[in-house]
């Protein structure tokens, strides 16, 4: 088992949508991780199915907004910590965790009212091979406001 730990949150990447860098609450109870994801459109694209979504990738800045696609995975009724149940589109998509990459399947839903815009889930944690130090925050490196919005700005032009 590799000995690298994570905090109860992180900041990691979504490199193939474009993503450099997001908040993230590692979540045990969650079995798949989840994206922050609005304006959810189903297109064919080469005969295969694709979403295209919005995302504002840092939390208190609506102004900056991303458009990212992926082809469709799956669709899965997930049941959120309230016992409410929905349906969602599944992506899989890479996530730079520290300065390991991992492909792992992502449902996507508005969490614009959450403190993260992303859930890691134990299924990817399990891939990952880590642990869950619940006392701890960013042990894989903190990014600043100004230097994740520095990251945006660079990106965007």
């Amino acid at each position: 088992m590799n000995d690298t730990a994570v905090g109860w949150r992180e900041w990691v990447s979504l490199p193939a949508l474009g993503i450099p860098a997001i908040k993230a609450k590692v979540d045990t109870g969650a079995k798949t991780s989840c994206l922050h994801a609005f304006e959810l459109e189903l297109f064919q694209e080469a005969g295969v199915e694709t979403v295209r979504f919005k995302i504002h990738p840092l939390r208190k800045d609506r102004n900056l907004v991303l458009t990212c696609r992926a082809p469709v995975l799956d669709r899965r009724t997930v049941r959120d910590s309230g016992g409410h149940s929905e349906e969602r589109i599944v992506i899989e998509t890479s996530i730079q965790v520290g300065d390991r990459l991992f492909s792992t399947p992502v449902t996507l839903t508005s969490r614009e009212d959450m403190l993260f815009r992303m859930l890691l889930g134990r299924r990817l944690l399990a891939a990952a091979q880590v642990c869950v130090d619940p006392s701890a925050s960013y042990l894989l490196g903190k990014i600043s406001r100004r230097k994740a919005r520095e990251m945006y700005r660079e990106m965007t032009g």
